[in-house]
């Protein structure tokens, strides 16, 4: 998942231009498939196996250098890729957007738009004095907004969704799924036949985090099988924080006694087996997470020399700091 390309006053969000080329060729060398991301939620959903060397390439916002630097670049290898557009953006003419006009033409070749809301908010926070109906009927109103303007604009917009700031919470993912989305966040990891069709994970890519020695894991890694987590909702409460998750896995090669978990800003955590028949165990940090988004992430190794399985966490503290 990306956002802007070779705009170096956007650290935190940006791909160095050569960042981009070194990945771009890693993939194509090593055989990788790039597949449309509308068919990679296809197979989620009727739960079929992968191939080996599965990716899909998405990008968030529809800023500008995705027309000028990232498009040129894919159109060359004929990959398809998938851009989340906030739609209020390009219908305002912001200079870092790009426009309808170029969007039409990126069609022709294959990129597919898709739903990142209109307003492009932080859909989990309540407006002051704001209800319960009064929240869902804003949020409610913000997405189906995007999706008409994509429709009108582009003739067509796939029930694809991808959560503003990666940010989601156990209403609006009902509210999502009640509209007939298949949702994205920010959180990192893998997707496979068990992903989560509320909240399915991307790996952020950006100027910090792009290294080709970082890609190269990220792209090889695997998804755990999750039969359940608990909690599943992000948002901590005053009380829950730190907060204790649970996780049961279903069968892998996972080399589970080479298990390890990290969280945000606080490093490796101790696991606790609560059944290691069951592949049942809990995780919680030593010390309440900071305000704004945190995880939990758990990485075991696979059989396969280089291989890790992957599982991310997202935690959504709320506290006064970050509003």
């Amino acid at each position: 998942m990306y956002h802007h390309f070779g705009v170096s006053k956007h650290p935190s969000t940006n791909i160095k231009l050569e960042q981009f080329d070194a990945q771009i060729e890693y993939l194509e060398q090593n055989g990788y498939q790039i597949w449309p991301l509308i068919k990679v939620a296809q197979y989620i959903q009727e739960r079929k196996e992968f191939p080996g060397r599965v990716v899909a390439i998405t990008v968030d916002d529809a800023y500008l250098s995705v027309y000028t630097e990232a498009f040129p670049r894919l159109r060359k290898k004929n990959w398809p890729f998938t851009v989340f557009v906030s739609t209020d953006g390009v219908d305002k003419r912001y200079q870092s957007y790009m426009s309808w006009e170029q969007m039409r033409e990126m069609q022709q070749y294959g990129v597919t738009f898709a739903n990142h809301t209109a307003t492009h908010d932080y859909l989990v926070r309540r407006n002051k004095g704001e209800t319960t109906n009064q929240w869902k009927a804003r949020i409610t109103k913000d997405i189906q907004r995007a999706q008409k303007r994509l429709k009108e604009e582009l003739g067509s917009a796939p029930k694809l969704f991808a959560y503003p700031y990666g940010e989601y919470n156990t209403e609006l993912s009902k509210i999502v799924s009640n509209m007939g989305f298949i949702a994205f966040g920010q959180h990192s990891g893998p997707a496979g036949i068990d992903g989560d069709l509320l909240a399915l994970p991307r790996f952020p890519i950006a100027e910090n985090f792009a290294a080709l020695s970082s890609f190269k894991q990220k792209i090889s890694s695997l998804a755990f099988p999750i039969l359940n987590q608990n909690p599943w909702e992000p948002v901590l409460s005053v009380s829950n924080n730190p907060p204790l998750l649970e996780i049961s896995l279903g069968d892998s090669d996972a080399r589970l006694n080479q298990l390890n978990c990290f969280v945000s800003d606080q490093g490796r955590i101790n696991i606790k087996w609560v059944s290691r028949k069951d592949k049942n165990f809990s995780v919680q940090a030593e010390s309440p997470l900071a305000a704004g988004r945190s995880r939990y992430n758990c990485t075991a190794p696979s059989p396969q020399i280089g291989r890790y399985y992957w599982y991310s966490h997202l935690w959504i503290n709320p506290s006064a700091e970050n509003r």
